[in-house]
């Protein structure tokens, strides 16, 4: 296993780790020392699951001892895509001596390079949606940095793409995908051309998604790579052992802080927002969101990371506001064991970012859904939700600069938490019901991963 240095990459990696050794299959997983600290308490299988530290070189413009995608701000990622791609001397190594049957990466594209003459079977495994490389990584696009995606290009779906509500709309929305035509690690190769060359190169394509929610979209993308797509299912930790949101383990219990403090509360009455280890809102927007949430005079505990040029969250937050919510909310700078607040009782609503993580976690859990999404993928995410599969409400934007407003936190919460005969509330509710129903059925994920398993063993076109 080699992925992505990211926390929302090496998570979903062990994950399937998990669920391979479990049927007796041993696994070797390449990460930064950095990195055991999120992933060490997630392995299940020790006996099968040994983890080996990769060094990580110094880029220059990196912060010293920088080895994962949390220790930087997003636009510093392509420096770490220089480091990350710094380590292939040392994941040769690991390869040739190990020899194993298969190797698992997504970023790395030159993985194949390695592998094939070893007579190793290479698999690219995506861990964001289907519906989002299909949008905007599909092979038909032509992206380098002579020749870059324009925003035109973004606004039009590709052809034969199978849906008309997830996709982009808005100048803003395609803005944050131009990053596909920059350089992207080591060679000068775009973002868009080191996916391309992942999916080309590799013996099969695994996607950490299901055939109920996604299938349009795989099948599609199975007829543009001329491959057959691999389906883990959503992959979720097992109870035991829950996600984490941040780079600090986790563990089977909820902390007795929150535990407490939630406690107090009426069932399905509190709004938890959370936007992952990653993104970072701009102090206006981090208030706009707060007061949003406060003027719902609902219980609430929001748990994000300081916005840009705060050394804490604290200080970010509009005057008074502390004083005004101290009996009934609560606003934390750190890490919170995201997956086990969602299944506390009295969590009513989830605002997310609509990570790929957090969107399986929310449509796995009983919380109603609030969508405020930045980043390409996850704009794509939130209108399979909103739009597709109508199971929650994406937060209105202004058009002029992408931005939303604390009404409009407002009204999207109050339009899920409201269930009216007939509503939007109502209808939302009763789709994220069935899907909660079919997602979380005994028997479902193990027969994704029965499948999963017998693909790898017999069919590699």
């Amino acid at each position: 296993m080699f992925p992505w240095f990211a926390a929302g990459h090496m998570t979903p990696f062990l994950h399937i780790s998990n669920e391979l050794a479990a049927r007796g299959h041993k696994i070797t997983f390449l990460l930064p020392s950095k990195a055991l600290l999120l992933l060490q308490n997630l392995n299940l299988h020790p006996n099968l699951i040994s983890f080996h530290f990769l060094t990580v070189p110094h880029v220059s413009g990196l912060p010293p001892a920088t080895e994962t995608a949390s220790d930087i701000p997003i636009s510093l990622t392509p420096l770490l895509a220089s480091a990350f791609d710094m380590t292939r001397p040392q994941v040769a190594e690991i390869l040739c001596s190990a020899c194993p049957d298969v190797v698992f990466y997504d970023f790395a594209y030159w993985v194949p390079e390695i592998a094939a003459p070893l007579r190793i079977k290479s698999v690219s495994f995506t861990v964001v949606s289907a519906a989002s490389i299909a949008v905007i990584a599909y092979p038909g696009r032509r992206v380098t940095v002579d020749d870059p995606i324009t925003e035109e290009e973004l606004r039009k779906p590709p052809p034969g793409y199978p849906s008309s509500t997830v996709v982009l709309r808005g100048c803003r929305e395609e803005r944050s995908l131009l990053f596909l035509s920059m350089p992207f690690g080591e060679g000068g190769i775009t973002f868009h051309e080191r996916l391309m060359m992942s999916y080309r190169n590799s013996d099969a394509i695994a996607i950490r998604t299901c055939k109920e929610i996604e299938g349009n979209f795989c099948s599609y993308l199975a007829k543009q790579f001329q491959k057959k797509l691999l389906l883990t299912g959503p992959l979720m930790a097992t109870p035991n052992k829950m996600t984490t949101t941040t780079t600090t383990p986790t563990t089977s219990c909820l902390d007795e802080k929150w535990e407490k403090w939630l406690d107090q509360f009426e069932p399905k009455t509190v709004i938890f927002c959370a936007f992952g280890s990653q993104l970072t809102l701009e102090k206006d927007q981090l208030q706009e969101l707060v007061l949003g949430i406060e003027q719902t005079r609902l219980p609430f505990l929001v748990a994000l990371k300081p916005p840009t040029g705060s050394n804490s969250i604290e200080e970010a937050l509009p005057e008074g506001f502390e004083e005004r919510v101290r009996e009934r909310g609560a606003v934390y700078g750190g890490w919170v064991q995201q997956p086990l607040i969602l299944k506390h009782p009295s969590v009513g609503c989830f605002v997310s970012h609509c990570g790929f993580g957090s969107m399986w976690e929310s449509l796995m859990s009983e919380p109603q859904i609030v969508l405020i999404p930045s980043l390409g993928d996850q704009i794509l995410n939130a209108r399979l939700l909103a739009q597709e599969l109508q199971v929650g409400v994406e937060v209105k934007k202004r058009e002029e600069d992408g931005k939303f407003t604390s009404q409009s936190v407002r009204e999207a919460i109050e339009s899920v938490m409201l269930v009216e005969a007939g509503g939007v509330g109502e209808m939302v509710k009763k789709n994220h019901q069935k899907w909660n129903h079919i997602l979380t059925n005994p028997g479902f994920m193990d027969a994704y991963i029965h499948n999963f398993i017998n693909d790898l063993q017999n069919g590699w076109t």
